[in-house]
């Protein structure tokens, strides 16, 4: 297989890339020989190059005009790819299958109805990526995944000058889907508990939450507010260090539990952690109908534990 020429596809959002992580350290390892390419999203494209299982990454254009598909086309004929691996697997991605034709296509592994390696698997959407890449991946002829290697995920974070004992908050999630947070009132009361316990929250999130977070900050006097001021790999090497997290059902969640971070994270009924949740060695889901109907003190309760763990630690 040397020398030839693979296209990865995944044009998700921040934690289906870290979902799919293991899925590209399989593809990266059975084509340790050959060019391997990610057709990503612009906002993924640093994580992807740093990563080391690509040795180019194409930035999707995300248009949706027949001028656009004409120019993916031409793009993808000019891959002279040899085989390419769907892990979107969406009426989109399809789409990019059936725009190589007529004549000869690559190999290609996805959901495109007439693809060498189809994964027939129905209605893939409606289990976890964890379970939808592994069949995919073995039609294909490559091995079981792995545990994903993501010590590449990890950054300075000295000069954020934290104390020792420290617990991460990404308190945030899509403003569209506010049926997805826990209420800010929540997050303050249980930031001041932490505080009292000797434990500094740390919050996190993105401009979005800057309004959110600085007023947990402000009634909760100690906190330290990262809004905006971290990158994936600054998060990667605070989840390192953090006694623990907790958090939403967001994107920063994935990351922090991959690393392997002891988290707690918080789910209503507008989503899933059997099709969706983050997963890692030391993961809690608590879910209910409304994020309303969980209490400060059933969040406490389930982080306790992960405190005092590590704090046995420390004294050890």
């Amino acid at each position: 297989m040397t020398g030839r020429r693979i296209l990865v596809i995944k044009l998700g959002a921040f934690g289906d890339f870290i979902m799919a992580a293991g899925a590209f350290q399989a593809v990266r390892q059975f084509h340790r020989d050959d060019h391997v390419t990610l057709l990503t999203i612009a906002s993924l494209a640093a994580m992807a190059t740093r990563s080391g299982w690509f040795d180019d990454v194409w930035i999707d254009p995300r248009g949706r005009f027949p001028l656009a598909d004409l120019a993916m086309r031409r793009r993808l004929r000019a891959g002279q790819f040899d085989r390419i691996y769907d892990f979107q697997t969406v009426a989109r991605t399809d789409r990019y299958f059936y725009l190589l034709g007529p004549g000869r296509r690559p190999e290609w592994s996805g959901s495109a109805i007439g693809c060498s390696h189809r994964d027939p698997t129905p209605d893939r959407h409606s289990i976890h990526p964890l379970e939808r890449y592994q069949p995919q991946l073995a039609i294909a002829g490559l091995p079981g995944m792995a545990q994903p290697d993501l010590s590449w995920l990890d950054g300075d974070v000295a000069g954020f000058g934290l104390p020792r004992r420290f617990l991460l908050m990404a308190t945030g999630c899509t403003p569209r889907r506010l049926d997805k947070r826990w209420a800010p009132a929540h997050f303050t009361a249980l930031a001041q508990r932490m505080m009292a316990r000797g434990v500094t929250p740390v919050l996190l999130g993105t401009h979005l939450e800057s309004a959110l977070n600085a007023g947990i900050a402000g009634a909760c006097p100690g906190c330290r507010d990262l809004t905006g001021r971290t990158d994936p790999f600054q998060l990667g090497g605070l989840a390192r260090a953090a006694v623990a997290a907790v958090g939403n059902d967001t994107g920063p969640m994935h990351l922090i539990t991959a690393v392997g971070c002891p988290s707690v994270v918080l789910y209503s009924f507008a989503s899933d952690p059997a099709l969706s949740g983050q997963r890692g060695p030391a993961v809690t889901y608590l879910r209910r109908p409304s994020l309303d109907q969980l209490s400060v003190d059933e969040v406490d309760a389930a982080l306790q534990p992960l405190v005092t763990v590590a704090e046995d630690k420390d004294e050890a």
